[in-house]
């Protein structure tokens, strides 16, 4: 019997549960319909939603709302305050982080 060959996303799957055995990292995976362990990816979801999605459409086509997915989320990177950060954009409060806090360790890839 024949299988049919295995899908780009499939081996990606396999290699990444592979590595994290390997690291003895455990994949953090949610049941059905929570989003427990996905509670930043709601959050922003949500806020995407609600500042770009609903405040400026109707859009005239998907075009349209791609273009402005790309420049809201340079703005959320770059410019928009975050009350969480000490009232700093992401890239600024990461960039002020990596100074003050030096990577010691390193990575082995294989």
């Amino acid at each position: 019997m024949l299988r049919p060959p295995i899908e780009s996303a499939q081996y990606r799957a396999i290699r990444y549960t592979q590595r994290l055995a390997d690291t003895g990292a455990v994949a953090s995976v949610g049941s059905k319909g929570d989003s427990y362990d996905n509670a930043m990816a709601e959050a922003f979801n949500s806020l995407y939603k609600a500042e770009l999605v609903r405040n400026r459409g109707p859009w005239r086509g998907l075009d349209d709302l791609e273009i402005a997915t790309v420049e809201y989320i340079d703005w959320y990177n770059n410019r928009r305050l975050h009350g969480e950060l000490g009232h700093a954009p992401p890239a600024e409060y990461e960039a002020l982080h990596a100074m003050t806090h030096p990577v010691t360790a390193t990575l082995e890839t294989s």
